[in-house]
């Protein structure tokens, strides 16, 4: 599946809590990486597992030197650390300020994300955690190797429009003037709403027709809940049973969702093109019918991928983890000894406030 981006127009929805819940409880084996450019949240919210702080030179800062030589898939593991829960982070900047260290890096980046889900030696997917977005923000340029871009919104009237505007302007922007949902390749644009459990079914509805109406392609996939204890435990400022948050099971059904609208549709999708670095979509985003590799869960029970621990991100049993970085430098190739084994991964649980 590649690439998940997620995004919003204004104000403060809940981007980083929304990625760190989904790659929590992601099916496969995932990395989520902090890209927004005004900076990172982890290293000043995060416990480490070591007992102290995450690496803030460790991630997009230290990728942004070693790009310059170019960026295979497999390097994004040199700059990963582990929360506490188990989950493999790229740390974001420490502010607005160091984003210029990374001009001219955001494409090469959106590439190697795009291209983790094949590497021979840790394959996985990427969450990027992309903060607030506007037209001149520099992480568009790392939004056309996505996958699928994930624009979360409130429920209030004014959100709603904006969301709708900014996922009309995006698909302008990713895939030119052409319209109609069946002409539009990668990345697909999806919307999220952030809202009070069960009060927003006639709004999932409305946005959709508004979303429609624009002929940009974008769709509601799901809404996450507004729980801002389950979003504490998340953080592990709080403990308790985190796999039975509101937070937590609405996440393992919008994951759900996104698998199953999406998922064959990818898995039946052509070699990435040479532009974008990622799958190019073979006809509608929306496909009607098929069978999903995940199915819907409305029961709360946990899919695959793992339970999240009442202090942080805990993968689920049975779950893929990421494997410790390669050393430094270009990787193996395939058929050479596999991957080291785990070596002082880093810190850290999840952040939960919603930004």
């Amino acid at each position: 599946m590649a690439l998940i981006a997620l995004a919003a127009d204004k104000g403060s929805p809940g981007v980083t809590t929304a990625a760190v819940a989904l790659a929590a409880i992601w099916p496969r084996r995932v990395l989520l990486a902090e890209t927004d450019p005004a900076g990172g949240d982890l290293v000043y919210r995060s416990a480490a597992a070591h007992g102290g702080q995450l690496d803030p030179n460790l991630g997009l800062l230290s990728i942004a030197a070693t790009a310059r030589r170019g960026l295979a898939p497999d390097q994004l593991w040199d700059h990963a650390q582990a929360l506490a829960g188990g989950l493999d982070v790229l740390v974001g900047l420490g502010g607005a300020e160091q984003a210029a260290g990374l001009s001219g890096t955001w494409p090469l980046l959106g590439r190697a994300f795009a291209q983790l889900q094949d590497s021979p030696h840790a394959p996985a997917d990427v969450i990027a955690d992309c903060g607030r977005i506007s037209g001149d923000s520099p992480v568009l340029d790392l939004l056309p190797h996505a996958a699928l871009v994930l624009l979360l919104a409130r429920t209030t009237p004014e959100s709603l429009a904006r969301v709708r505007d900014r996922a009309s302007h995006l698909a302008r922007r990713l895939h030119g003037e052409r319209r109609g949902a069946a002409q539009l390749g990668t990345p697909l644009i999806g919307v999220v709403l952030v809202a009070e459990s069960g009060g927003a079914g006639k709004l999932v509805h409305q946005l959709d027709e508004m979303l429609h109406a624009t002929q940009s392609g974008a769709r509601v996939v799901g809404t996450l809940a507004e729980d801002e204890s389950g979003a504490e435990q998340l953080a592990g400022r709080r403990r308790g049973r985190l796999d039975k948050s509101l937070l937590v099971r609405s996440a393992r059904k919008v994951s759900a969702d996104i698998q199953q609208r999406y998922g064959t549709l990818w898995a039946t999708a052509p070699a990435p093109g040479p532009a974008a670095g990622g799958p190019t979509s073979p006809g509608t985003p929306y496909p009607q019918g098929g069978s999903a590799p995940v199915p819907p869960q409305t029961t709360g029970q946990p899919q695959t991928s793992g339970q999240p621990h009442p202090t942080g991100p805990q993968p689920v049993p049975g779950a893929h983890r990421a494997p410790a970085p390669h050393p430094t430098g270009p990787q193996p190739a395939p058929g050479t000894r596999p991957a080291p084994a785990p070596g002082g991964a880093g810190p850290g649980s999840a952040p939960g406030a919603p930004r």
